[in-house]
């Protein structure tokens, strides 16, 4: 028992139909749409009732027929073997597109059965369907049956998805390139800022969808982007409206279509929206019916991606050569010639009285409307190849060589329908040849053609019109960085400006600052925060500071690093000066005494305070204030060293020699009184032993504190922050305080004998005078300590070498001044006469003690 299916519904007819040796399908939307009826569940549903004719359609339709006819008449493709053709209206319906799909996949038989040439009355291949959902559609279903769809006009990047579509291909290139494209030009303009408007269809919806994505890794943000379709309510166009105006952007990507911009147009000019920068799709920025629309001028000035421009020798004339009585299709040309001129060929239901009658022998060369646009040759082009692709595949399955006789070629098309549903597509894939017009033809692995686009400028004329003039090129094939080539000095900007116009939500930031997200709003947004101290920027919208290196610091541009300044005290700056001057000044002062005791060394006042002691005081104190000297300059090695030994030294040696004096005035006291033998025991031998002794100590401190951890070269970085700050590490803080602690124990003692012989009688005692300058002496170092630790930098060192001075001077002062007045301006009181008026005890001549009465 044979299984007999049965159709459902109407048989679909098609509006253009030839008959030939092997069919090819096609389908286009002669109509833009169809008249809605509600439906009442009870009767069948009436045939879709298509309405608005759409000229361009039957542009695409005279394409392939013209295509068709240039392979017939062809000794070079498909000899002896006639094509013919079944075309179909979709009338804007996905469902009929599916419908009209079936109906050329199963030969539209109202009764069909089962068969072992399932594939006996199929077309081997459908041609044409402009948009991407009814492609989508329809490769869904036809595709388990192997037939291809091969598209013109169809870009959405979802149907490289040969998983989902399989049989589908197409001789326009992917939305995946365009949408990629259309990111890298306006990123090429700086334009980083800008708002969106798509379809909402496949094609809108997902091109936008690879647009977004590329931007963002281009660092490209959107302000918004909105959902549009023709049919959509005023609320939405209202929307959309209040949107635009109320955004900062200036430039306005459109991913639409043509019928959907037409609408845009309209509805921006009521609004006189006006000042943005429009960017396009090849869908609608080379379409004359755009550019010719009321309110064009709101797009003056896009710039967008086309088609290549292409040339097809004689199909300009072919497409105008419409004869409505004789046509393969005449219902449907009948109907474009009456809309053409219009006019009405007599019918027996017409009810039109007011028209003129049609002859059928009107000039269709005098009537300017769109069917005479050939701006989209580049999409004419691309029908026209997808003909030729099916009918080279044709000719390579049959491979009848140079001709084949109708015998031969009426079993090799037997052949060919069993075969066609397993191999045509198979080998359509493989296709590679070239038009008559030298232009390659080939699929990818993906169905695709080579990605290339025109770049296309608005230009307004001066009669008002719209010139498409190209100012650039995409190429896809070749490396990233030579894809896009624009010439930037012959285009037009919105507002016929020559200026490229800036769209960014926030302007560049300069050397020096860095970028800062604004809060809730995208990474275009950001304020320009100006570089820390110590960190710089050196490129514009960087969004990090770099610290300077520690020995550099940052300038006040903050664009910069430059070495920091080098600090330390000077000979040449006036602190520097002042100190060195008040060293060499105390060096002076010392040395001019030095020579006043030597002058009268033999006066009783000199040989009353111990002259060997009072010479080798003085000597220390000169090294003393010439030991501050090496604290001034650039530190180093050596002076590091020397200027703390050397300063340890020299005041350990001076107040060793305070120290001796002062034990030798209560030694000559105390041996005075009855039955002391003390002066035996302390003469000046015993005094040169313990000053050496007590010096000897320090130096053994030094020693050990230069061998173990010395003084060293120092940049201090923590200070100042730009400035670096050269100095002397104290190596091992524990000999530096070694030092100072040994000089303070001394003076402290020398202190304290001081004060218990201050009360001796004044001519022969100068014990008062040890015990102020001790005093001196214990209050600046008492007071350095502090003063030290918290000066920084150079201030530091000026503390130290303050304080040796301070010291130094007050020695000196306290000391030997009182002297140098008795000797020099008190002459008569410099006698042994004198120096005996005030004694207490008697005090007989005492030469082995240095003292004389």
């Amino acid at each position: 028992m044979t299984l007999v299916c049965s159709l459902m519904g109407e048989p679909e007819e098609p509006q253009l139909f030839k008959t030939g040796d092997i069919i090819l399908g096609g389908i286009f939307s002669f109509h833009s749409t169809f008249k809605t009826v509600e439906s009442t569940y009870v009767h069948r549903p009436l045939p879709l009732q298509c309405i608005s004719l759409n000229f361009r359609a039957i542009q695409y339709a005279q394409v392939m027929l013209f295509a068709i006819e240039e392979i017939n008449n062809s000794t070079d493709i498909l000899p002896g073997i006639k094509l013919g053709y079944k075309l179909y209206d979709l009338c804007g319906s996905i469902a009929r597109a599916v419908k009209v799909a079936l109906s050329l996949i199963n030969g539209n038989e109202e009764m069909a059965s089962m068969s072992e040439k399932p594939c006996s009355g199929s077309v081997p291949a459908i041609v044409g369907v402009t948009s991407s959902s009814p492609c989508m559609a329809i490769s869904t279903v036809i595709g388990p049956f192997h037939t291809p769809l091969v598209s013109h006009f169809a870009t959405c990047a979802c149907l490289s998805n040969k998983v989902r579509y399989p049989s589908f291909l197409r001789t326009i290139p992917s939305d995946y390139y365009q949408s990629r494209a259309l990111a890298q030009m306006v990123k090429h303009f700086g334009w980083t800022w800008v708002g969106a408007i798509r379809s909402n269809d496949d094609y809108g919806n997902n091109g936008m969808a690879i647009f977004i994505d590329t931007a963002t890794e281009l660092g490209i943000c959107l302000e918004y982007s909105l959902p549009f379709i023709r049919t959509d309510p005023p609320e939405q166009k209202q929307k959309i409206i209040e949107t635009i105006k109320g955004s900062t952007s200036k430039v306005i990507i459109a991913f639409v279509n043509h019928m959907d911009m037409d609408v845009l147009i309209e509805e921006f000019a009521h609004h006189n929206l006006t000042g943005y920068q429009w960017v396009g799709t090849e869908s609608w920025i080379s379409d004359s019916q755009n550019a010719q629309a009321k309110g064009h001028y709101i797009l003056d000035g896009s710039i967008g991606l086309a088609i290549r421009k292409a040339h097809v020798t004689g199909l300009r004339e072919f497409i105008l050569d419409v004869k409505p009585l004789n046509s393969s299709g005449n219902k449907l040309f009948i109907e474009f010639w009456e809309k053409t001129f219009g006019c009405i060929f007599n019918h027996i239901n017409q009810t039109e009285k007011t028209l003129k009658q049609c002859t059928g022998y009107e000039d269709l060369t005098q009537i300017k409307n769109s069917f005479h646009d050939m701006s989209l040759m580049p999409i004419f082009n691309n029908v026209y190849k997808a003909v030729y692709a099916v009918a080279h595949t044709l000719h390579t399955i049959i491979g009848c060589g140079d001709t084949c006789s109708n015998t031969i070629a009426l079993n090799v098309i037997n052949v060919l329908k069993l075969i066609i549903c397993r191999q045509i597509l198979q080998h359509l894939k493989k296709i590679r040849f070239k038009t008559k017009d030298g232009e390659e033809v080939y699929f990818n692995q993906y169905g695709d053609p080579a990605a290339k686009y025109d770049i296309i400028n608005w230009q307004p004329k001066k009669d008002g019109s719209v010139e498409f003039v190209t100012v650039g090129l995409f190429d896809a094939s070749l490396p990233e960085e030579k894809q896009l080539h624009i010439d930037n000095l012959t285009l037009t900007w919105a507002n016929n400006s020559k200026q490229v116009p800036i769209s960014v939500c926030s302007g560049t930031c300069a050397l020096g600052t860095r970028k800062v997200l604004q809060k809730g709003k995208p990474v275009c947004c950001y304020d320009c925060i100006p570089c820390a101290e110590g960190e710089v920027s050196n490129k514009t919208d960087s969004i990090t500071c770099v610290r300077c290196h520690p020995e550099f610091w940052s300038n006040k541009r903050r664009d910069e690093c430059e070495k920091k300044e080098t600090e330390f005290l000077s000979y040449t700056e006036i602190m520097g000066t002042i100190l060195t001057l008040s060293s060499l000044l105390g060096a002076c002062l010392t040395a001019t005494v030095a020579f006043i005791f030597f002058r009268h060394r033999n006066t009783p006042i000199v040989k009353a305070n111990n002259s060997e002691l009072s010479f080798l005081l003085l000597f220390s104190l000169t090294l003393c204030f010439l030991c501050s000297l090496t604290f001034i300059g650039r530190p180093s090695d050596w002076s590091c060293i020397f200027r703390h030994t050397a300063f340890g030294i020299t005041f350990v040696l001076c107040i060793s020699c305070v120290l001796g004096k002062t034990l030798a005035v209560l030694m000559a006291f105390k041996a005075t009184l009855p039955g002391s033998n003390l002066m035996k025991w302390f003469g000046p031998r015993r005094q040169r032993i313990v000053v050496l002794a007590f010096t000897f100590i320090q130096v053994v401190i030094c020693i050990v504190w230069v061998t173990a951890n010395p003084p060293y070269p120092f940049k201090n970085l923590r200070h100042f922050k730009d400035k670096i700050i050269l100095e002397c590490a104290l190596g091992s803080p524990i000999g530096f305080w070694a030092v100072l602690g040994y000089i303070g124990l001394l003076a402290m003692l020398c202190f304290i004998l001081a004060i218990l012989a201050r009360k001796l009688p004044d001519n022969f005692n100068e014990a008062k005078f040890i015990t102020f300058s001790m005093l001196i002496f214990c209050a600046v170092w008492m007071t350095f300590i502090p003063a030290y630790v918290s000066s920084p930098g150079k201030f530091s060192v000026a503390v130290e070498i303050f304080a040796i001075l301070a010291s130094s001077f007050g020695l000196l002062f306290c000391i030997f001044v009182p002297k140098c007045y008795i000797i020099l301006l008190k002459p008569e009181r410099n006698t042994k006469k004198n120096m005996m008026e005030k004694k207490s005890y008697p005090c007989p001549p005492t030469p082995a003690t240095g003292i004389s009465n």
